[in-house]
């Protein structure tokens, strides 16, 4: 479930799975001792704090939970050592990351073609990245619409090449046909990638009232 969803209390946890508060936090602290996953304070805005009593820890996968699970490292690497191959230059990972993103683009061009709005187009983003490995979803915020990401098949290597998100964003900005806005990402640490996409219609009007 926090694969799937991310971040999550103890009491939304026994509330999905069907297991008493009891059951579940034993589960939970066993994963812990394990290193699967580590319990933090929730982040939130000094608004939404205000007026309320200390929040519930929520409880994140860690790097070692991830490694549990299937990842496409091995084609992630064997792509790159024939893309640099291919250019015979090792510095160009740049060139790589963006290599990397038109094939995404391209994979998803596809399924996002007939999609009508924001909305939409951002759902079968997070479809088409849940069959990739991403464990994505969409959620609608009224003024735009936020992309989370709650795997990273490609954490460790984007950990230390960064050049990998930034091209990964840039792709779904083409993707959208919208500017979004990277605000987190796994391979910096942060439980989930999650990406803020602003609806042009609101855009437009903020900038006729400008």
């Amino acid at each position: 479930a926090i694969l799937e969803n991310g971040p999550a209390t103890a009491v939304s946890l026994a509330s999905k799975l069907h297991i008493t508060p009891a059951g579940i936090r034993r589960h939970l602290d066993n994963l812990i001792a394990e290193g699967v996953l580590t319990a933090r304070e929730p982040f939130t805005s000094a608004k939404d704090s205000r007026g309320r009593g200390r929040p519930s820890k929520v409880f994140v996968m860690t790097d070692l939970g991830r490694e549990k699970f299937e990842h496409t490292y091995d084609d992630l690497a064997v792509s790159a050592l024939r893309f640099m191959a291919s250019k015979g230059d090792k510095t160009l990972v740049k060139e790589f990351a963006r290599n990397r993103a038109e094939e995404i683009t391209k994979r998803a061009a596809q399924i996002l073609a007939n999609k009508k709005n924001l909305s939409e187009k951002s759902e079968a983003l997070a479809t088409f990245l849940t069959g990739e490995g991403y464990a994505a979803n969409n959620h609608s915020q009224g003024i735009g619409e936020e992309l989370c990401q709650n795997h990273c098949p490609i954490a460790h290597v984007a950990s230390q090449f960064p050049e990998l998100c930034e091209a990964e964003t840039q792709a779904f900005s083409e993707l959208l046909g919208t500017h979004v806005q990277r605000l987190a990402t796994i391979a910096h640490g942060d439980g989930v990638c999650t990406t803020f996409i602003p609806n042009p219609k609101n855009l437009s009007k903020s900038g006729k009232r400008a």
